[in-house]
């Protein structure tokens, strides 16, 4: 394989690819980058068994072929030539040479028959959504997911179509974030649970694509593509919540109020969080009162009154506070709404006039 590229584009795409690559002891090519020359292109691959990545790049081909590069030490080499504004790749026999003006750099490849096929998810039931809106579905939800969970439905991103929208969930069972987003085709598909390591590489891909991403769900797979990548994931074989039947359907106090007032109140209050990170807050609407209180035995206390609509019975109810301020990212209302149905149920926030976010969070039951 002789090539010869643009270094900046070069580097993003093995950037990208080098993230996906796996690291495993008993098949250690999966350590590495499948690199393919033909007509003028690059395929970059990558792949970790579990997520899998194709990036094309035009390129000037020399001479077609095909190797396999550690990942991280040619990804790593490319971006430090920040000098440079084209290299050569050039193999010979078990190496890989690479070329600038003032540089010359061989690294040793691996075993390119022993690398992995990624899978090959058909176009059937292809269905298109612009990047910025698959990518805001997935950031509005993802942080309630589970980082780690015995459950794996617990650590995953729900997605579901329900004709006029798409519905992303996430929940680790002590707090749920549900974002819909609106769809120009009218779509019906079954559920599908992407992994949270693998929603938040699909972020990392697409969140500066302004493309159209078209999507294929099968059985055990779900593929994005866009004008030069291909990424496929594995879906997880498993059953979501019914978190409909946990949405409170009757609302006895509610306060509304501007949610930068709130984040600034909560950022005094972290001061003097405990070690369960516990707010108390306490709605007095008959004596138009509404104030957030945190209290740590060896820092002190704070209470913090802010200026709200209030309605319903007075209340008093401890919450976690990383919880609760983790859904503000996806409040693109100046206002937001905190409903409350009872002492011992669930905190249920949204943007005032925003019907698309829905975000609910348990109680806890200290004192």
């Amino acid at each position: 394989m002789k090539i010869e590229s643009i270094r900046e584009t070069l580097g993003e795409a093995l950037l990208k690819a080098e993230k996906i690559s796996g690291k495993n002891v008993t098949l250690p090519v999966l350590s590495g980058l499948y690199l393919s020359a033909h007509k003028n292109t690059l395929s970059i691959k990558a792949t970790n068994l579990d997520l899998g990545i194709s990036i094309n790049l035009p390129v000037k081909v020399l001479e077609p072929g095909n190797i396999v590069v550690p990942a991280h030490t040619l990804s790593t080499l490319i971006s430090s030539l920040i000098q440079e504004r084209s290299v050569m790749f050039n193999t010979k026999e078990q190496i890989l040479e690479v070329r600038t003006l003032k540089t010359k750099t061989n690294i040793k490849t691996l075993p390119s028959e022993d690398f992995p096929l990624i899978p090959e998810v058909g176009d059937e039931g292809e269905f298109s959504l612009p990047a910025r809106d698959l990518i805001f579905g997935i950031k509005s939800v993802i942080y309630a997911s589970a980082v780690r969970s015995v459950k794996p439905e617990l650590s995953s991103i729900s997605i579901t179509a329900d004709g006029d929208h798409l519905t992303f969930a996430a929940t680790d069972s002590f707090r749920l974030a549900e974002k819909k987003i609106r769809i120009k085709k009218p779509l019906y598909f079954k559920q599908i649970l992407i992994p949270q390591k693998n929603a938040i590489e699909l972020i990392r891909i697409f969140e500066q694509n302004d493309e159209e991403i078209k999507i294929t769900i099968e059985e055990h797979q779900a593929a994005f593509r866009s004008s030069n990548i291909y990424l496929t994931s594995r879906v997880i074989d498993g059953i979501f919540p019914d978190y409909k039947q946990i949405i409170p359907k009757k609302i006895t106090s509610s306060a509304t109020v501007l949610k930068q007032d709130l984040i600034a109140s909560l950022k005094t209050s972290i001061i003097f969080l405990d070690t369960f990170n516990q707010l108390t807050l306490k709605l007095m609407p008959k004596a138009k009162h509404f104030e957030i209180e945190s209290k740590n035995s060896t820092a002190g206390e704070n209470i913090n009154s802010i200026e709200a609509a209030l309605t319903g019975e007075d209340l008093s109810i401890n919450i976690n506070h990383r919880f609760l301020s983790d859904c503000f990212q996806s409040v693109t209302t100046d206002s937001l709404s905190l409903e409350f149905s009872g002492q011992a149920k669930p905190v249920v926030v949204k943007g005032v006039g925003d019907t698309s976010f829905l975000y609910l969070v348990m109680p806890m039951n200290r004192s």
